[in-house]
């Protein structure tokens, strides 16, 4: 029965994480981290971006999670590597270790979309002042760059797949930036879609899968890359259609 505990909680701690945006060997250091601090020495774990597997050893059957969703929640991943070092030198119990992770489990600590959309918006304008835009271009792109951002998490909740969402929203993105330059405005057309699409850049997906690469992660590091590889080829591929139609 302990034996037994001890799997669930390496199970939890890994599928918290992992839905949270960490990296594969993360989340396998972890799960053994937490399983030998509890004795279980030859504890084996595996981990890819939509699944893990677990066992008490390498002869013994192994427990399987499928990780359906993921999103970018570094609190979750940091709490959840907290209580591993807390297990690590003694100060958890089982039950508690269990207790913690299903309260972090069960927490939404997620910024309200109003205060996420006001922050792509901010970016956006900061962003193409960085790319050498003028100034006349910051409130256009702080504009496109909010509604961008809007219309990819509208997207996103009703199509399900991120790269449609997100060829979608770069569609009108691109779109909103044209008639600010059309309407006078806004000056530049490219720098205010450069500063605009930078929400929406796939930056997290792209350093896990360096960092899986790194470590010798190749399946998920590759699985990482080509996710990120697409999500940045329907932003281009949307602004680009919108540019070969207009221009």
């Amino acid at each position: 029965m302990e034996e037994d505990a001890i799997m669930k909680v390496c199970l939890l701690a890994g599928k918290i994480m992992l839905q949270s945006g960490a990296e594969t060997y993360r989340v396998e250091d972890t799960m053994v981290r937490i399983a030998r601090a509890f004795g279980m020495e030859d504890a084996q774990a595996y981990a890819t971006p939509t699944a893990i597997m677990f066992a008490v050893d390498m002869t013994t059957p192994s427990n399987f999670v499928r990780i359906d969703q993921r999103a970018t929640d570094l609190h979750k991943v940091t709490k959840v590597n907290g209580i591993s070092r807390y297990i690590s030198a003694g100060e958890l119990t089982l039950s508690e270790a269990r207790e913690q992770l299903l309260q972090i489990n069960q927490e939404s600590i997620v910024f309200p979309v109003w205060l996420q959309i006001l922050a792509a918006a901010l970016a956006s304008g900061c962003f193409t002042i960085m790319f050498q835009g003028t100034w006349r271009d910051f409130i256009p792109a702080l504009i496109v760059g909010g509604a961008g951002y809007y219309l990819m998490i509208y997207f996103h909740k009703m199509l399900k797949i991120r790269f449609f969402a997100e060829f979608l929203a770069s569609v009108l993105l691109a779109l909103f930036a044209y008639l600010m330059v059309v309407l006078s405005l806004g000056v530049d057309i490219d720098k205010i879609i450069i500063g605009s699409v930078m929400p929406l850049v796939p930056g997290l997906l792209i350093t896990n899968a360096v960092r899986d690469l790194m470590a010798g992660h190749l399946v998920s590091g590759l699985t990482k890359g080509v996710e990120a590889i697409l999500t940045a080829f329907a932003i281009g591929a949307g602004v680009a259609i919108v540019l070969l139609v207009v221009f």
